[in-house]
C-alpha cells in the first residue's frame, strides 16, 4: 500500500505545483472618482472602477446626431478605407498571432524526424572491429515529443500576457477608429461652417456691391463726396478678399476629409450646403463609469495586466525548469523490413535546467519587470485623470459657448437695425456714409462670430463623443455599451 500511496500524493503535489503562479495577484488602483462633473453636476459612481476587456467594442454611431446624412456616409468609409486605420488592425492581427505563439507552450510539442543516411566508417576509428563494414546505411523513422511542465506558471503567464497585450492592441484599434471618426466629424463640422460663412460672405458682397453703385450714382449726381465712393469700394473690396482667403481654407479642410476616407484630394469633392448642422442635445448626466470603457484608457488598463503577468513569468526563472520528453521509432540498415519489431528503438525521461549562477541577472529581470508594471500603472493613471479632463474642458466649454452663442445672437440683431438705419440716414443725408461702413462692418464682424461661436459648439460636442469614448455618448448615460 505504501509504494501506490506515495505514487498518489507525487502526482497530487504535481497537480497543485501545476497550479502555481509567481505572478502577484492583480489589483489595478482604484481611482476616486467624482460623483459628477463639475461642469455638469449629474448623480454618477465615487469610485473608479476597473474596466471590463470583454466590453470595451465601439458602440453605435454618435455622429449621427449632426442631422448629415454625408456625412454619415462619409464615417462609414473610415472601416474599409483610411489606410491608418488599417494600418492599426495589421498591429491587432500581430498581437493576436503573438498570443497564439504563446499558447503553444501550454501542448506538448511533437516532431517526426525521419532519415536515409549513407555512411563510411574511418579505417582509424577508435574500437573498430575488423568485422564492421565500410560502408553502411541508417534508415530512420523516428519522432520527438517534449513538454514543459508548467509548474510555477511560466508559460501560463507568459499567455496570460499576450492575451492581455492582445486586449490593449484591440482598444488601441478602437481608440484609432474613434480618434479618425472625430476628426472626420470635427474636419467635417468645419466645412459646414465655412459653408456658411461663405454664404455670408456671399450675400454682404451683394449688399456691398449695391451700396457701391449707390454712393457712385449719388457721387455722379454730386450728392456724395469721393471719400464715401473710397469707402464702400474699400468695403467691398475687403469681403471679396475675405471670401477668397475662406475659399482656400474650405479646399484644404475638403483635402483633409478626403485623405481620412482613404480618396485622393484630386478626385474628391464635397458640395457646399449651408443649412445649419443640428446641435446634439447634452443629457441630464454622464456618469464617471462612462470613462472606465474609453479604448485608451481600456488599453492602459490591458497592459498594466500584461505587466503584472510578466512579473510572474521573470520570479519563475528562480526555480527549476522542468521538462518531460522521449524519443521514438524505427532504424535499420535497411529500408525493406524497417517498420518491425526488431528496429524498435525509444527513450523517455524528464529533464530539468536550475540555473545555479547568473551574476544577477534574474533578479534584474524581476526588477525590470516590477519597473514596467509601475510605468504601466502611472500611464494608467494619466489615462485616467486626462479622460476627466477631456470631458470636464468639453462640458465647459458647451457651457460657456451657449451663453456666449445667446449674447452674440443679440448683438448680430442690434448691429443689423443699427445697419438699416445708418443707411436710411444715410439716403436721407441725416448721416454721413463712415456712418453705415461703421454699422456694416459692426454687422459683419457680428455675424462671422455667431457663425464661429456655432462651429465651435459643434466642434465641442464632437470632443465631448471623443472625450467619453465614442457610442452616442450625447444620449446614453447609463453607462453601458
Amino acid at each position: 500500500m505504501a509504494k501506490p500511496l506515495s505514487r498518489w500524493l507525487a502526482g497530487a503535489a504535481l497537480v497543485l505545483l501545476g497550479g502555481c503562479s509567481m505572478a502577484p495577484a492583480y489589483h489595478p488602483p482604484v481611482l476616486p472618482a467624482p460623483v459628477a462633473f463639475k461642469e455638469m453636476p449629474t448623480a454618477g459612481d465615487s469610485v473608479w472602477t476597473p474596466v471590463d476587456p470583454a466590453n470595451t467594442a465601439l458602440p453605435a454611431a454618435w455622429w449621427t446626431g449632426f442631422g448629415d446624412p454625408l456625412l454619415d456616409r462619409l464615417e462609414a468609409r473610415i472601416d474599409g478605407d483610411n489606410p491608418t486605420l488599417a494600418g492599426a488592425l495589421a498591429r491587432y492581427d500581430m498581437a493576436r498571432a503573438a498570443l497564439a505563439g504563446a499558447r503553444s507552450g501550454l501542448f506538448p510539442h511533437v516532431e517526426l524526424t525521419p532519415g536515409l543516411i549513407r555512411n563510411r566508417q574511418s579505417d582509424e576509428r577508435p574500437l573498430r572491429g575488423g568485422s564492421q563494414p565500410d560502408f553502411y546505411t541508417a534508415a530512420t523513422l523516428g519522432g520527438d515529443i517534449s513538454y514543459e511542465a508548467d509548474l510555477w506558471g511560466r508559460v501560463r503567464n507568459s499567455v496570460a500576457s499576450g492575451r492581455a497585450l492582445t486586449q490593449a492592441s484591440r482598444d488601441d484599434l478602437a481608440a484609432v477608429k474613434l480618434a479618425l471618426q472625430g476628426q472626420l466629424a470635427a474636419d467635417f463640422v468645419r466645412l459646414r461652417g465655412q459653408d456658411q460663412q461663405l454664404a455670408l460672405l456671399a450675400q454682404t458682397i451683394d449688399a456691398f456691391a449695391r451700396a457701391d453703385a449707390l454712393t457712385r450714382n449719388r457721387f455722379r449726381g454730386g450728392i456724395a463726396t469721393g471719400m464715401d465712393v473710397g469707402r464702400a469700394g474699400a468695403l467691398l473690396g475687403e469681403a471679396q478678399a475675405q471670401y477668397a482667403a475662406l475659399q482656400a481654407d474650405r479646399a484644404v479642410t475638403e483635402h483633409g476629409i478626403a485623405s481620412l476616407v482613404g480618396q485622393t484630394a484630386s478626385t474628391f469633392s464635397i458640395p457646399r450646403r449651408d443649412t445649419p448642422l443640428a446641435l446634439p442635445a447634452i443629457p441630464v448626466g454622464l456618469p464617471s463609469t462612462l470613462l472606465a470603457r474609453r479604448p485608451d484608457v481600456a488599453a492602459a488598463e490591458r497592459r498594466m495586466a500584461a505587466a503584472n503577468a510578466r512579473i510572474g513569468v521573470a520570479r519563475a526563472a528562480f526555480f527549476p525548469q522542468i521538462t518531460l520528453g522521449g524519443a521514438g521509432g524505427f532504424q535499420s540498415t535497411a529500408l525493406a523490413g524497417l517498420v518491425a519489431a526488431p528496429n524498435i528503438f525509444w527513450a523517455i525521461g524528464p529533464g530539468a535546467i536550475l540555473n545555479l549562477f547568473d551574476g544577477g541577472k534574474r533578479r534584474a529581470d524581476v526588477a525590470a519587470a516590477r519597473a514596467d508594471w509601475n510605468a504601466a500603472t502611472a500611464e494608467y493613471r494619466a489615462r485616467a485623470l486626462g479622460a476627466f479632463q477631456d470631458v470636464e474642458d468639453a462640458l465647459a466649454t458647451l457651457h460657456y459657448l451657449d451663453k456666449a452663442q445667446s449674447a452674440q445672437d443679440q448683438a448680430v440683431k442690434s448691429a443689423a437695425g443699427t445697419s438699416v438705419i445708418a443707411l436710411d440716414r444715410y439716403i436721407k443725408g441725416a448721416a454721413t456714409y463712415l456712418d453705415v461702413t461703421t454699422a456694416q462692418e459692426s454687422l459683419l464682424r457680428d455675424q462671422q462670430s455667431a457663425l464661429s461661436l456655432r462651429t465651435q459648439r459643434l466642434t465641442a460636442s464632437v470632443a465631448l463623443a471623443r472625450a467619453l469614448g465614442g457610442g452616442d455618448p450625447l444620449s446614453r448615460v447609463d453607462g453601458r455599451r
